[in-house]
């Protein structure tokens, strides 16, 4: 999967901190040689705002990188200017949504675990419009239906050429919990078990029998980006969500996430209870 402007954005970011350092200058030292300010230089390392190719192109001369590693580093730079598909959409989307959609543009694996609802990815469309109706009480329809659409149109990187590999690991209460009435609930099941049957797609259904567990504090996500530096943790809270991208952050809730796949079933009896389930809605 090609990199998108936000992973070009984060790896330009990661890399000229890393030059500098390598070089042993500071912030305001480096930023004074090429001319721009230390504030300027810092929101480049830290990956907020558009960055312009020129003072990169001064940045890696002056930091003694290789032609190949300053070309390339331009190139990023570059292409940290494209916009997604969610850009020209007509009617505006909430910032979390829209980092969100930049992320997961970009993503070459995801990690979820659900607790409350089956994951967006995995969502049909009247198990979603049930799902927004009951979170957005005051949202008019028109609004729940446009939040609907971008989700529906957020799935289609399951039919990419070279789509992510995604691994949800769902709580069978999310299962079993009644969203939009008996038919609703059986044709999402039942999309399900289908879309478990794809070669990039793992699902897992952690079972009531587990007890305590290592994600009791609710659902998230681990955006994996082409190297482990670039992963993102989503969590889900009201009214939005929470990105997080510190070392000790996805540490945790990527060793919380190992520890739910080996405490949920496996693959097959986690089928088995979906099907099972499905019948007796």
């Amino acid at each position: 999967m090609a990199a998108g402007p936000t992973t070009r954005r984060r790896q330009l970011g990661a890399d000229l901190r890393r030059l500098r350092e390598l070089k042993g200058l500071t912030l305001e030292d480096a930023g004074g040689r090429v001319g721009i300010s230390k504030a300027t230089l810092s929101r480049y390392e830290t990956k907020e705002g558009s960055v312009k190719w020129p003072a990169v192109d001064a940045l890696c001369r002056e930091y003694g990188a290789s032609d190949a590693e300053r070309l390339a580093l331009v190139d990023l730079a570059k292409g940290a200017k494209i916009r997604g598909w969610w850009r020209s959409l007509a009617d505006p989307i909430p910032e979390s949504m829209n980092l969100m959609l930049t992320l997961e543009d970009e993503v070459v694996r995801e990690d979820h675990y659900a607790c409350m609802y089956i994951p967006g990815l995995l969502q049909t469309r009247a198990y979603a419009e049930a799902v927004h109706r009951a979170s957005e009480m005051r949202c008019a329809e028109r609004e729940v239906q446009h939040m609907v659409d971008i989700r529906m149109k957020r799935q289609e990187l399951l039919q990419r050429e070279e789509p992510p590999h995604i691994w949800c690991v769902i709580d069978e209460a999310a299962i079993r919990r009644s969203v939009g009435g008996q038919t609703v609930m059986h044709e999402q099941l039942r999309h399900l078990l289908t879309t478990s049957e794809l070669p990039h797609v793992t699902i897992q259904v952690l079972p009531f029998s587990t007890g305590a567990h290592a994600a009791s504090v609710g659902s998230f996500a681990v955006l994996g980006g082409q190297t482990p530096e670039l992963d993102v943790v989503y969590v889900d809270i009201l009214g939005g969500g929470l990105f997080m991208e510190k070392p000790e952050e996805l540490e945790r809730y990527r060793l919380a996430f190992q520890y739910l796949r080996a405490q949920a079933l496996d693959l097959e009896a986690s089928a088995a209870l979906i099907q099972r389930i499905s019948e007796e809605s």
